[in-house]
């Protein structure tokens, strides 16, 4: 679909910025971390009665509570911080918590999981060099721990050996699931940043369609507002053409203000007629008359626009013709899809509404390509596209492949969350072989949207 330049919510690529952290977010996980660092090591050497050094832990733990006091007074908590500043807190996080664990038993210690966390935190909100330095430090730091460390605390005079299966395991698991979260917390974070950047597109072409809808309103105030100095005007040129001898030089400029001056009070006299009639005429609309609407501007096209519906099988038992509220979303969305259909038709589109004392349907099929067999599970996501011009070079998604049109894949997902918020059911779908092209309905509870039913 073409392009609204101010609603470009392209999703953030691998290698670029993708978000700030609040330094509140980090002092707040920070303090947490520290609360039960200290917790974990005055309960084991006061609680279980397990020696360990404890003037080197705790000074560990009050250096990090030091720097988080020193943030706090130096910046206001509310502040963004650069993704190398965030970076740099979160390293600082990764070696804190492997000088705990070099002091604690290294990865024999139970709490070596703990890695998990900064590398997760920049996944989630960093770009991916500094979540690959940060897995390398934590890689780096595991290995060390593996080897050198002091001996993890146990009862006095005992020592605890660990097999080096048993170590070798741990370095295993922690590496592995460093990895695993990482690719997974970047995951669902690009996803839910790339919906609401679609999400947002949608309410901004709610909104414009809106206003359009609005432009009936604003006519029918400017012809009550301008009626008043229009009537003004023409009493005051019937004044003066009255006063002027008829063989005047200004009576035919006199006579034609008084007709442009008539002409503009019919024009705001229709306008407010149909101000008065907005109820009946303009915000009601049937279902043929709305798809027509829809399909005229597209009639110029290459394919053969065809129109069929309940109407052609003259069965009263189908009831009268549903007639719609004036909706933007609907405009939109069954505007959008006939559209696409049109583009990608090879030489005919058929729209085929239908109804029953239930139900209302709008199937709209093309002759083109069809919908691509590898992309179905993701038609109607933001950004998913084959489109020449933008997202990924491997056209891996859109609504038909490889037809040599420009877009950003936000046309499908924009109009289908907006049917689906008036209360529709979309479905997709490619005609059975041997025919070709692609199948869209659209489904509406009766009760929902005919103004016969509601």
């Amino acid at each position: 679909m073409p392009q609204d330049p101010a609603i470009d919510p392209r999703p953030a690529s691998a290698g670029a910025e993708i978000g700030m952290l609040r330094l509140r977010t980090l002092v707040r996980l920070r303090w947490l971390a520290i609360v039960g660092q200290a917790g974990a090591v005055l309960g084991v050497h006061f609680a279980l009665g397990f020696p360990l050094p404890l003037g080197p832990c705790l000074a560990a733990i009050a250096f990090s509570a030091c720097l988080n006091i020193f943030l706090t007074i130096r910046w206001r908590k509310s502040v963004r911080l650069h993704e190398r500043h965030a970076g740099l807190l979160l390293v600082y996080d990764v070696a804190q918590l492997a000088v705990l664990l070099f002091l604690t038993g290294g990865l024999e210690n139970p709490f070596s999981f703990l890695f998990l966390v900064p590398v997760t935190i920049s996944a989630t909100s960093l770009p991916n060099r500094w979540t690959l330095w940060l897995g390398l430090l934590t890689f780096a730091c595991a290995s060390f721990l593996a080897f050198r460390h002091f001996p993890l605390p146990w009862l006095p005079g005992e020592r605890l050996e660990l097999p080096g299966v048993y170590i070798g395991g741990m370095w295993t698991a922690i590496m592995c699931g460093v990895v695993f979260s990482a690719i997974y917390a970047r995951r669902i974070a690009d996803e839910a940043r790339q919906m609401s950047a679609a999400l947002s597109a949608t309410e901004l072409v709610l909104a414009r369609e809106q206003r359009l809808s609005a432009l009936d309103g604003m006519a029918a105030a400017a012809a009550h507002e301008l009626g008043t100095p229009l009537a003004t005007i023409a009493l005051v040129a019937k004044e003066l053409k009255r006063e002027m001898p008829p063989d005047a030089p200004h009576t035919e400029d006199i006579d034609l203000l008084i007709s442009q001056t008539a002409r503009c009070r019919e024009i705001l006299a229709r306008l407010a007629n149909r101000e008065a009639q907005t109820d009946e005429m303009y915000q009601r609309t049937a279902i043929l008359a709305m798809i027509e609407d829809l399909v005229a501007p597209l009639r110029g096209s290459d394919a053969v626009i065809a129109v069929t519906s309940s109407a052609d099988l003259d069965d009263k038992a189908l009831g009268s013709e549903p007639v719609f509220r004036r909706n933007p979303a609907i405009t939109y969305g069954l505007g959008n899809l006939l559209e696409n259909a049109v583009d990608f038709a090879a030489a005919r589109v058929e729209v085929d509404a239908r109804w029953t004392p239930n139900q209302v349907s709008i199937t709209v099929r093309d002759d083109g390509p069809g919908f691509h067999e590898n992309i179905f599970d993701r038609l109607g996501d933001p950004f998913v596209t084959t489109r020449p011009g933008y997202g990924e070079e491997t056209g891996e998604a859109g609504q038909h492949e490889g037809m040599g049109h420009e877009g950003m894949g936000l046309g499908f997902f924009i109009a289908k969350t907006l049917l689906e918020r008036s209360g529709a059911t979309v479905s997709l779908a490619n005609r059975p072989s041997p025919e070709h092209g692609a199948v869209v309905q659209v489904v509406w509870p009766r009760s929902l949207v005919d103004l016969g039913r509601a």
